[in-house]
């Protein structure tokens, strides 16, 4: 271990790494700690008045005093904070707003990030990366000398109304904005550059300068990160990245799964040495880190200034749904989040739905999205099991997929009713047809509903490919203003509006 890194790993995330330690024994008190320390700063704002939290005593007396909230429900209190009023739904004025672009809806969320969260939310989730990174690898040369960078990508800011000092735009862009300056030492690009609105500018930009520098670690969402990375291949002429950057180790990466990207960075990595880490930090939150590089499970963070509880997905729409907390959660089921923050989100439903895979810790797995899956014939089919049948029809073909979504097809002219998927592939298959097979018979293996409806031939006909040209999905992107950045597209869904924009486009 260089003398470096031991000084950082032994002295400066060693109390980090000894409170995580914590959450194998005590998470529940720390989640208790967390509500109490919630409701008391937050008692005086008017959401605290209108609330009763100077009544609010116990979990109990939260959940009988707090409904659980959607953005609609909290829209106008956000847009008064937008415009400078002060102790509204967290205490003070609020001055930065993440732009949400969990969806690609034209409707835009403007998510408050106060101060409190930006430290121990969001920044602390970065430190707390690196910390269980190096617990892990305590042979990195992340920090070995000075010359060593993290090449971290990030979306755009604008001016937030006519609030003086206020900005909106992607979390990303939020985070360098306010980035400290120690940090500022050894990541790349200059904030000048980081910063920019045209992805396209930007990416070439970042490839130059990065290029010529020692990176050793990067960190973005993986999409827009292989697009800056196939860049620097082509302006340095070199085939992998390791002839680039020799000692680059780490890709901390999140935002999207991972799973449709995998290959096409082995092909572009061959280091042994290297490693990818995933993270879970979202506009609403940090909420968790793959803290075992064998195991794809998040650990969550249950000492940041976030309160979680849970709604079981099979409950979930219902008027009676409850809601528990952390410690009545079971490992195997699949529930929608909901977060309570320093950033003003009260029993917030965030639209994302994770099953848990062990208690202390707490370790789990995103499995999708409340809105983002296909339920047209009740086949239930989310995001979790489109990525693990993708897997599995690229690992029997030896194809790799890029982008894809999927929708219905109700009924066509032949009272036919199927799953429709516009895939764009980096290595197509040899059959398109076959993918097709082995996708369908991989969806039926790990969803009993899917595999029902199928039954036969019955209710749904065999799924459906269309061939996306090259680009397709960037052009899509690009048409709507939401290329770069955070933006994703929409894996799934019940409705035909994004996947008959990409077919029409696709002609």
């Amino acid at each position: 271990m260089n003398i470096t890194t031991k000084f950082l790993n032994h002295i400066y995330f060693a109390r980090r790494q000894k409170a995580i330690a914590q959450y194998a024994h005590h998470a529940e008190a720390i989640q208790r700690r967390v509500l109490a320390h919630l409701v008391q700063r937050a008692r005086h704002t008017e959401w605290g008045r209108e609330h009763g939290f100077d009544d609010i005593r116990t979990y109990a007396d939260f959940v009988r005093n707090v409904p659980v909230n959607t953005y609609e429900d909290l829209k106008g209190y956000i847009q008064r904070m937008r415009e400078g009023e002060e102790n509204v739904l967290w205490k003070g004025k609020i001055r930065w707003f993440a732009k949400s672009s969990g969806t690609t809806n034209d409707k835009s969320k403007f998510i408050p990030v106060s101060k409190e969260g930006l430290k121990r939310i969001h920044y602390l989730g970065g430190t707390d990366c690196v910390s269980a990174y190096l617990a892990v690898n305590p042979e990195s040369r992340l920090f070995s000398d000075v010359s060593g960078k993290s090449l971290i990508l990030g979306g755009s800011h604008t001016p937030n109304l006519n609030t003086p000092k206020s900005l909106v735009g992607d979390l990303s862009a939020i985070l360098i904005e306010n980035v400290p300056r120690a940090v500022n030492l050894t990541r790349i690009p200059e904030k000048s550059v980081a910063l920019l609105s045209d992805f396209e500018e930007k990416r070439d930009r970042i490839a130059r300068i990065a290029m010529q520098q020692d990176v050793r670690n990067l960190s973005g969402v993986p999409s827009w990160m292989l697009s800056v990375l196939h860049r620097v291949l082509e302006l340095s002429g070199k085939e992998t990245l390791d002839e680039v950057w020799p000692n680059l180790e780490v890709f901390f990466h999140g935002g999207v799964a991972f799973t449709p990207y995998r290959e096409q960075y082995r092909r572009i990595i061959r280091s042994p040495r290297m490693h990818y880490m995933e993270t879970y930090n979202a506009s609403e939150g940090f909420f968790g880190i793959q803290t075992d590089l064998a195991d794809p499970a998040l650990m969550l963070m249950v000492d940041y200034d976030i309160f979680y509880e849970f709604i079981p997905m099979e409950q979930f729409g219902r008027p009676d749904a409850k809601a528990v907390p952390l410690w009545e959660v079971e490992p195997g089921v699949n529930y929608a989040m909901l977060i309570s923050t320093s950033c003003g989100l009260w029993r917030y439903l965030i639209g994302d739905t994770v099953r848990f895979t062990q208690k202390n810790p707490y370790k789990f797995v995103i499995t999708g999205r409340t809105k983002h899956f296909i339920n047209a014939f009740g086949e239930e089919l989310i995001v979790d099991n489109a990525e693990k049948g993708l897997e599995q029809a690229c690992i029997a073909t030896g194809a790799q997929v890029k982008e894809y979504t999927a929708a219905p097809i109700f009924m066509d002219a032949n009272a036919k009713c199927r799953h429709q998927w516009v895939i764009e592939f980096v290595q197509r298959p040899a059959s398109v047809d076959e993918f097709a097979a082995i996708l369908d018979r991989s969806l039926q293996a790990i969803n009993s509903d899917y595999e029902a409806k199928r039954y036969k031939d019955i209710t749904l006909q065999p799924l459906e490919i269309i061939e996306a040209r090259e680009g397709l999905f960037d052009d899509w992107l690009r048409a709507k203003g939401k290329l770069g950045g955070q933006h994703k597209i929409p894996r799934l869904s019940n409705s035909r509006e994004y996947i008959d924009e990409l077919i029409r486009l696709n002609a």
